[in-house]
């Protein structure tokens, strides 16, 4: 019987396997956008240039992350396929794409002056075979811009697309340094934009000045999100901000909480401020009868004082 079951078990993972492709995460050029690409018969090693395809025409990028089985489904819907590892020609292909993305920059940009649109050319990206020119911009408002897009066609006699985005695309466009001193979190290696709210600054105790959590796009620094997940964890059942609260020094009521410390700064009735540890401190009850601050948690993680993100920018 356990012979049968192993036979079932191979066939089934083979099946399995069979299904799946392989394929290479791959970071385009210019807007650094991250791709799922498969690769079928060619074998690609981190850092290596490539030439990517898919309905969208032909792109040059370089390979982030190795190849690994992946299943069809989770890919794209405008699968991006690659098609050869970059040659010479290649690389002075893109130089001279580089040079014709500059000249149609300027270009774009008189034209938007002569024209006296109400919008800001961020940048000229043509695809690798020159099938297409894709100018993106940000707007306040919405513009018209069908008259450009006719003048543009039949300056470089090609297809025109112009993109509008918003300001954070706009930073993982141009890119920069943020306050860390390091490469913007968004051009380096951020696949997509999660939201980020006031409250995870509360959470981490930061000052809620906009120059301080902002980043160099007007938005709430990205970086808030990497450790919202620890504090809420670590904030779990302790009390928050001014509840009524008992200690060793006697009654009292918390002013402030560091989850990473477990500890709290209490004033005292005597009106002096004390810094406690979580475990010592107990939850004053309406009758007078203190209660431990740090409730057991039955519900898996999941009780009454976990908080949930809000969307926000």
């Amino acid at each position: 019987m356990s012979c049968v079951l192993k036979f079932l078990s191979h066939k089934f993972t083979r099946g399995w396997i069979a299904l799946q492709v392989k394929a290479v995460t791959v970071r385009l050029r210019q807007m650094g956008s991250f791709e799922q690409c498969v690769c079928r018969h060619l074998w690609l090693d981190r850092g290596d240039r490539c030439v990517v395809g898919s309905k969208w025409g032909e792109r040059f990028g370089q390979v982030v992350s190795g190849p690994q089985m992946t299943d069809p489904e989770k890919l794209a819907s405008d699968r991006w396929e690659v098609l050869r590892l970059a040659k010479d020609e290649d690389f002075k292909k893109v130089l001279e794409i580089e040079k014709l993305e500059r000249e149609a920059f300027e270009a774009c940009r008189q034209l938007i002056k002569t024209r006296e649109l109400l919008m800001k050319l961020v940048r000229v990206e043509y695809a690798f075979d020159r099938s297409q020119a894709l100018f993106y911009f940000t707007a306040e408002t919405r513009v018209d811009f069908r008259e450009l897009v006719r003048d543009l066609a039949h300056q470089f006699r090609t297809r025109i697309e112009l993109k509008q985005v918003g300001v954070r695309d706009e930073a993982k466009i141009l890119g920069g340094i943020g306050y860390c001193g390091r490469e913007l979190c968004c051009k380096a290696f951020l696949h997509n934009f999660q939201p980020v709210s006031k409250k995870m600054a509360r959470d981490q105790n930061l000052t809620l000045n906009p120059s301080k959590i902002s980043g160099i796009c007007g938005r709430l620094l990205c970086c808030l999100v990497y450790e919202e997940s620890m504090y809420e964890e670590l904030s779990r059942g302790i009390p928050k901000e001014g509840a009524a609260i008992e200690t060793p020094s006697g009654p009292g009521k918390i002013k402030t909480v560091n989850p990473l410390k477990q500890t709290v700064d209490v004033q005292l009735a005597s009106g002096t401020t004390k810094c406690f540890e979580v475990a010592d401190i107990k939850l004053a009850k309406a009758n007078g009868a203190p209660e431990s601050a740090i409730e057991p948690d039955n519900s898996g993680g999941n009780d009454g004082t976990s908080r949930s993100n809000s969307d926000g920018q």
